[in-house]
Formats: C-alpha cells, structure tokens, sequence
C-alpha cells in the first residue's frame, strides 16, 4: 500500500491528460462496464465552539476494475484560520479483491479533477474562441480552473475577482510565477464585478456564496457561466433570470438534481422544470445531445461533483506516481 501526497498528485496530474481520461470515463457510460457512483453521503457537525463541519463519504468503483471512496469534510470557517476549507483522503482500492492499493490526499485530487470536469464542458459549451476568462473567488480552486480552462479554450485575458481584494492579489501574483503564464496577454484583479461578467466569454464562479453573486442581466449573449461553488440544495451562486435565459447543463443529472440549489431553487418556484436541464457528460460525451447550439447562445454549467471523477484521478495520480 502507498501514500499519495499532494505534491505528487499535482505534478502526476496536468489537466489535459486528466480531461481526456474523464472524457473516455463519461463516455463508457454506455458500456458494458459503466462507472457507477451511488449519491454522497452527506453528514453535517454541528459544533457548538466552532463553524460547522460537512462530512462527505463519496464512492465509486468499475466492476472488475479500481474501488475508491472520498472522505472529506468541508468548513467554511477553517481560511480564517489557515487551515484548507476541504479537507480528507481517498481510498483507492481494487474492485475485485477488496485490497487497498493506496492511500491519497484527497484536497488536490478534488481541485484538480473538479477543475478538469468543468473545462470537458467547456470544450462542448464555451465559444471555440472564447478568449477572455473571469474568476470568480479566489480560493484554493482558483488557480487550477485557469489552468483547465487555458487547456481547452485558448485563453489570453483572465481577471479575477474575490469579495476579499487581497485575495485575488495574492493569487493573481503567485500566478504570475508560473512558467506558462507569460503565454497570457494578461491576468488581473478586478472590483468591478459586474462590469467583468458582462465582458468575460467564460464565467468560473467558485465561491462558498449561499446567495446569487451572478446576475442574469449581466450575461452578453455568447457567454458560457461555469458554477461550482454552491452544493447544497439551499445554496446558489446564481439568481433565476441566469438560468431562465441559459441552456443548462449539468455534471451528472442525478447529482445535480439532488444537490444543485442553483437548479433546485427555481424548480421550486415552478420557473424551470427537470425538462430544461439539457444535458449532462454522459450525454454529451457520447454525442446523445448537443453542447452549444450557435455562437450568441448562453450557456450555464453546474459542476456538483461525481465520485466518477473523483476515481479516474485517483487512478492517473497513482499510475503515475
């Protein structure tokens, strides 16, 4: 058995090898031997002397092939005290025998494959030259979104915002430090939130928001909006005007209607339904249903996560390592 950490996973995994691998992942859902991936389990701390603590048990596995299960927990309050928001680790296992294979640190297997997964949909949704980038929230995420997104779309412009400014200038100027960012023209901070949404080609929005902070009447026509922050029924970073003039896609139909507020909200106000959810990776992996339609087209993308996800990079990390 070996350990995994997350200096190793970051150098194993480059998204665009990780892409491809969730590419032909969603596509063998058609398959003899699909990935399968029960809901997480979800179990919240509520502490009494400290912010509460979100437990997640995430599994997954491929008949005759790899096992593996997430555990993570999720705490809004630990940034403030240095600590990662995510935190946890991933068994990965083999389906057959039962035999654990490795132990992984979980944080950088979740940023990386969460990153990955929202860049395979915008290689079907997002204007093929969709240039300029927003970043909204500048968390952990943040850093390998711009990395994904460069690998699919050809990226020259990226401004981030965070409702901390400091933030985003830390990040913005560790960015800067990496070897392929003088490709960029530029990569900036910016205040002016609103202003960004309506010039940005691709929307990532990436915070622990439990209210709108993308408004519909701020989207331009051909805009593609990436939401990943919000996962909990109760919880959305974008308000029902997005959604309303969006086509909507998803990660996983059945994750995404069981968790995405930014969904769930508005069907319960009877202002989408289940039917304006167009389609998801499996379909457009497998060329069941069409990614963007025309060039003026809004498109929306909910990334709730999948255990899926989750294992094929637990896979390539310890391949690789």
């Amino acid at each position: 058995m070996r350990f995994i950490t997350a200096p190793e996973i970051e150098i194993a995994l480059d998204q665009k090898s990780l892409i491809e691998a969730l590419r032909r992942a969603f596509r063998m859902g058609a398959s003899a031997r699909p990935y399968q991936a029960p809901l997480r389990n979800r179990f919240y701390i509520d502490n009494v002397h400290a912010d509460p603590t979100i437990l997640l048990n995430m599994p997954s596995w491929q008949v005759d092939g790899d096992l593996g299960i997430k555990m993570v927990t999720v705490n809004t309050g630990n940034p403030a005290k240095g600590l990662p928001m995510v935190q946890g680790v991933y068994l990965f296992l083999d389906a057959g025998t039962g035999k654990v294979r490795g132990i992984l640190e979980a944080e950088m297997i979740t940023v990386k494959r969460t990153a990955a997964a929202s860049a395979l949909a915008s290689s079907y949704l997002s204007r093929s030259d969709a240039s300029r980038l927003l970043i909204v929230g500048a968390g952990a995420l943040a850093r390998h979104f711009i990395d994904a997104h460069r690998a699919v779309r050809p990226i020259s412009d990226v401004l981030v915002w965070n409702r901390t400014p400091k933030r985003a200038e830390e990040l913005v100027a560790n960015y800067r430090l990496q070897e392929d960012a003088s490709a960029l023209n530029s990569i900036g901070v910016t205040g002016d939130l609103e202003a960004a949404v309506s010039g940005a080609d691709i929307v990532t929005c990436i915070t622990a928001s439990s209210e709108p902070v993308i408004f519909g009447d701020w989207v331009r026509e051909g805009t593609h909006v990436d939401l990943v922050g919000a996962f909990s029924p109760d919880s959305r970073e974008s308000d029902d005007a997005l959604v309303q003039k969006a086509r909507i896609f998803v990660d996983t139909r059945t994750g995404a209607l069981a968790e995405a507020g930014d969904l769930i909200i508005p069907m319960n106000k009877g202002l989408i339904t289940e039917d304006d959810v167009a389609a998801d990776l499996f379909d457009l992996t497998q060329g069941e249903r069409d990614g963007r339609r025309f060039y003026e087209q809004i498109t929306l993308f909910k990334n709730c996560g999948s255990a899926i996800e989750d294992l094929v990079a637990a896979r390539l990390a310890y391949q690789r390592t």
